[in-house]
């Protein structure tokens, strides 16, 4: 070999002979094959460190008929529920195994969305996920047929889609009830955009529950995601007067009404008390701590990559597998004022 001719990368074989395995064997630890003792793992992956080896994927996939790779096509993505499934997804993926190609529509249309699941079957994926913001975008999957599994994650139950989902009106009854239970009778609710599943199923549970109280005199201010729009709510609000607690349908509006409500001299909770949901990371350290709503962002992944492993092994299922969140309470919500 010529003194100039680059060194050859390590291969399998040379990983096997490090480690003092057999090629099988370091096959199987890539493939996070379950009969391997964890010493010998751990000896085979010293060995993959220390020579630098990367698996040939082509060669993989030459062989399997399968790229390991999964197409994600989302929409709204900088809005942290969208953002925040994504992340789940991407992490439930790569502990099995796989990488994701992304795709982000910035308008929803039925073009827009052809026009990216083709591009993903190019790439040869695997599967595809696509995360539903809008009733457009479902609609528009109804009528698409792929040739690789598929699931809709954020609708609700279709059987012509696999879906996983989070139950958004559930999580509005959870934060309406909590606050009724401490004794307000008049809630208001600044909601997300309206053409947004989740924003109208948040709505929806929000009403019904007072509805279901015998409260029907409520306040609905219709936000945009933002905490500018719940800032603005906020000083709606406070101009009413009557007004005791405040369910906004993301932390990112609550917090803008907490900045209004402490312009104006309001205290949180003894004068009003307020709901968020999200459960974003920097909601416990808001002022105060803000209760609010958990949609279980890392299980949604967990669910929806199962689902769509389940798909590529014994065909579609049209099955739903939906989420129930939680309310995590902190100090932002108390008892009104007699």
């Amino acid at each position: 070999m010529s003194k100039h001719t680059a060194p050859r990368p390590p291969v399998m074989e040379d990983v096997a002979r490090l480690a003092g395995v057999s090629h099988q064997t370091v096959s199987r630890v890539l493939n996070m094959h379950p009969n391997v003792s964890a010493q010998t793992r751990q000896r085979v992956e010293l060995a993959i460190a220390e020579l630098g080896y990367r698996r040939n994927t082509a060669a993989r996939s030459l062989v399997t008929r399968r790229s390991q790779t999964i197409g994600v096509l989302g929409a709204g993505m900088a809005h942290y529920g969208p953002a925040n499934t994504l992340l789940g997804i991407q992490q439930a993926a790569r502990d099995e195994g796989y990488s994701v190609s992304m795709a982000s529509l910035s308008q929803v249309t039925p073009a827009g969305i052809h026009d990216a699941l083709e591009r993903f079957l190019l790439q040869s994926v695997d599967g595809i996920v696509v995360i539903v913001p809008h009733e457009a975008m479902a609609t528009a999957l109804r009528t698409i047929d792929v040739s690789v599994p598929l699931v809709a994650v954020g609708i609700g139950a279709d059987d012509r889609l696999t879906v996983a989902a989070v139950d958004q009106r559930a999580g509005a009854v959870l934060a309406v009830q909590h606050l009724l239970d401490l004794g307000h009778t008049s809630i208001a609710h600044v909601s997300g955009t309206l053409d947004w599943l989740d924003a109208a199923a948040r709505a929806e549970g929000w009403r019904h529950t007072l509805e279901g109280a015998g409260l029907q005199d409520a306040v609905l201010i219709r936000g945009d995601w933002s905490a500018e729009s719940g800032y603005r709510a906020g000083l709606e609000l406070a101009a009413t007067g009557h007004v005791t607690a405040l369910f906004a349908a993301n932390d990112q509006m609550a917090l803008g009404a907490l900045r209004a409500f402490s312009e104006l001299g309001l205290r949180v909770p003894e004068d009003i008390s307020v709901v968020g949901f999200d459960d974003q990371a920097e909601a416990g350290y808001f002022v105060p701590p803000l209760t609010t709503v958990n949609q279980g962002f890392t299980e949604l992944g967990t669910r929806c990559i199962r689902m769509l492993l389940s798909d590529m092994a014994h065909g579609r299922s049209g099955a739903a597998s939906v989420l129930n969140p939680q309310l995590m309470v902190r100090d932002s919500t108390a008892p009104p004022r007699r």
